[in-house]
């Protein structure tokens, strides 16, 4: 019952940005902490990002930090990751992530590819 979506990946040069978008349904979006990881080719996944369920904490990976900001919309049922800056390291799957009564969901996850 519960889907992550992920959208808005794509390719994008150097210093460019992207906005990502997870659209989550089939549990309660507004108390529920939510999270975004990525995932290079034989790298392992790793956190990016993390918001509370009101949006007031939130913290990131040291890579990301001042380039990446997460946000979400409670009425909307979204949490978004902005991506300013790009560089060709941040080449990744990106994936909205959410656990619920000790059970992790993913999304399909959404390509992006930042060329130099």
């Amino acid at each position: 019952q519960v889907q992550l979506v992920e959208s808005g990946g794509g390719l994008v040069q150097s210093g460019g940005s992207l906005r990502l978008a997870c659209a989550a349904s089939g549990f309660t979006f507004n108390t529920s902490p939510m999270s975004w990881y990525r995932q290079a080719p034989g790298k392992e996944r790793e956190l990016v990002a993390d918001i509370s369920s009101g949006g007031r904490y939130i913290k990131y990976s040291e890579t990301v930090k001042g380039r990446f900001t997460i946000s979400r919309d409670n009425g909307k049922n979204t949490v978004y990751l902005q991506m300013n800056s790009l560089k060709p390291e941040d080449t990744a799957m990106y994936y909205c992530n959410v656990r619920r009564y000790g059970i992790t969901y993913w999304g399909k996850g959404t390509l992006v590819t930042v060329s130099s």
